[in-house]
């Protein structure tokens, strides 16, 4: 009920600011309700932009469904601790990936999405099992280093170039490995994993468009909210999918009983 009220209002939300940038031209209420800013100088209201303020309207009404919605009906699974704490880490995550856009002018949102995730990268470890050194090490590395960096420009502090590069590669190896043990475990589901992979590619794709699209006069910043749209329900519906029932195959009667 809370995804469909949401999603609802959201929605009918953003029909009302397009059909209002259709009729009058003016952006301004589509933009703010999509990118959570002011309006960009000199952007005007042509069928592209529209276009692709739509598209990540649409990206966070899709989000909030696949955030909101409840795991399917039945018994849950039993969880550990481990589990639990993760499920917890990977909620408090996609809350904390959404507050970048929504307070994008309070410099300590990005500090706080770092530190979420660098719970994440410690309890998966846990709770995935096996040998996970290079995961964890990369996970840690990656949004420690992230966190360690936002924190020195919060404090005004310049970082180097290439210490955001090292972190930033970590983190992105760090998504591929837990993609890959995802794929490889029963507890999440396909969907789960797709969802991962498009919002991995995403980053790859908006660095293509930047090319693609006009320096002035443009919306692509729109396209920033599509990857962070597939981020949030990546980890949402990673803990989704731990609490998700899982119906084991009925006991076989012993022969002779």
């Amino acid at each position: 009920m809370p995804a469909l009220l949401v999603t609802g209002l959201y929605g009918a939300a953003l029909t009302v600011a397009a059909v209002v940038a259709l009729v009058s031209g003016d952006l301004g209420p589509l933009w703010r309700l999509t990118l959570f800013a002011s309006e960009s100088e000199g952007v005007v209201a042509t069928g592209q932009n529209l276009l692709l303020l739509i598209v990540a309207g649409m990206s966070w009404a899709w989000g909030m469904w696949q955030i909101l919605r409840r795991p399917p009906a039945g018994p849950p699974p039993e969880r550990d601790r481990d589990t639990r704490r993760l499920r917890v880490a990977l909620y408090v995550a996609t809350a904390t990936t959404g507050l970048l856009h929504v307070t994008a002018s309070w410099a300590g949102a990005a500090v706080v999405n770092s530190v979420a995730m660098w719970a994440v990268v410690l309890l998966s470890a846990r709770v995935l099992g096996g040998d996970r050194t290079y995961t964890r090490g990369a996970g840690v590395l990656g949004y420690a280093g992230l966190t360690v960096i936002d924190a020195l420009d919060l404090a005004g502090l310049s970082v180097s170039d290439g210490a955001g590069a090292v972190a930033g590669l970590a983190a992105l190896a760090w998504t591929v490995m837990v993609l890959l043990a995802q794929r490889q475990d029963d507890r999440w589901g396909k969907v789960t994993v797709a969802y991962g992979i498009a919002a991995l590619v995403m980053p790859f794709l908006l660095l293509l468009a930047v090319f693609t699209f006009p320096d002035e006069g443009s919306a692509v910043e729109a396209l920033g909210a599509v990857s962070s749209a597939l981020s949030m329900i990546w980890l949402a519906r990673s803990a989704h999918d731990l609490a998700a029932p899982r119906h084991q195959p009925a006991a076989q009667p012993a022969l002779g009983s």
